[in-house]
């Protein structure tokens, strides 16, 4: 038997599709909390629908990233677990990297070796029991972050954003220093995208172009790669 036609199977189709809904439901939910916290704290309609906006169209550039990335995804582990991961996670190297060493478990290494039965099953576990980790943490100690910023930061609320901006920087640092090493396309992609990046920000501070704060973030994705293709 084709393991595709496990990977594709409907039940796999119809738990995939369960766990989407509990994305969607919870996005609904946040969502509406978020505006209603919004109109208790005397924010305008006005002012939350441009954050609204902002939120969407900030969102466009990395979503069809992903988009792109479940196509990489799709032919190794099928529709549904694509869907379902991504949706979730929207981490397509952590997705792959974790597919691979699942199959490779079983000595099918991906893109090289027919994948079976057994491969594909390692390799659904792996991606799944791989990002259990930071679930768990974050379920039993969001509750906690409050009382551990006022502690590490006694009472300066600046301190918190250094940090936050640090950790940001760093977690991006660690994914693009690896492709910068390798001094391939991926390296062009990476520094065009930097510096198509600083330049919007200078025109966003010069020029005041508001709509560039929007999408400045979309732009740098496509153009980097759009520089990479073209190098």
């Amino acid at each position: 038997m084709d393991y595709m036609e496990i990977a594709n199977s409907l039940p796999l189709w119809i738990a995939a599709g369960l766990a989407i809904c509990l994305a969607i439901f919870q996005a609904i939910l946040f969502g509406k909390k978020s505006y209603e916290s919004g109109k208790n704290m005397g924010l305008t309609e006005h002012q939350m629908k441009s954050a609204m906006k902002s939120s969407f169209i900030t969102s466009i550039g990395p979503s069809i990233v992903i988009l792109s990335g479940l196509l990489s995804l799709l032919v190794t582990v099928g529709g549904p677990m694509a869907w379902m991961r991504l949706s979730y996670i929207g981490s397509v190297m952590f997705e792959l990297m974790a597919a691979s060493f699942g199959a490779e478990a079983t000595g099918v290494k991906m893109g090289i070796d027919p994948m079976n039965e057994i491969a594909f099953a390692n390799a659904v576990w792996t991606m799944i029991l791989g990002s259990i980790g930071w679930i768990v943490f974050a379920t039993f100690s969001a509750d906690k972050m409050g009382k551990f910023q006022e502690k590490f930061s006694k009472g300066n609320k600046a301190v918190i954003g250094i940090i936050s901006t640090a950790a940001i920087l760093g977690a991006f640092a660690a994914l693009v220093s690896p492709h910068l090493l390798k001094m391939n396309k991926n390296s062009v992609a990476a520094i065009a995208g930097g510096v198509i990046m600083l330049v919007l920000q200078l025109l966003i501070k010069k020029k005041k172009i508001n709509w560039l704060k929007e999408w400045g973030l979309a732009i740098a994705l496509f153009g980097g790669m759009i520089v990479a293709v073209i190098v």
